[in-house]
């Protein structure tokens, strides 16, 4: 399982860095960790276009942790 944590950063960057742990780990699960609604609604844009499944779990103070799965 690769993680990236993108807490703090602007957009793009999340996108961005969520991207290379893609390419980087194409059959990987990758754990997301953000604290920005706007970050958490491109991330989960971009996983779907790259067919990944979205599981998306609330935290503590806008926080939220994505789970991506890629498809089989």
């Amino acid at each position: 399982m690769t993680e990236v944590d993108v807490r703090g950063l602007s957009c793009p960057i999340p996108v961005v860095k969520t991207k290379q742990a893609m390419e980087s780990n194409p059959s990987d699960e990758i754990t997301v960790l953000i604290d920005s609604n706007v970050s958490k609604e491109n991330v989960t844009r971009l996983a779907k276009s790259k067919e990944y499944s979205v599981d998306i779990q609330a935290a503590k103070n806008d926080e939220y942790k994505l789970t991506l799965k890629p498809a089989k």
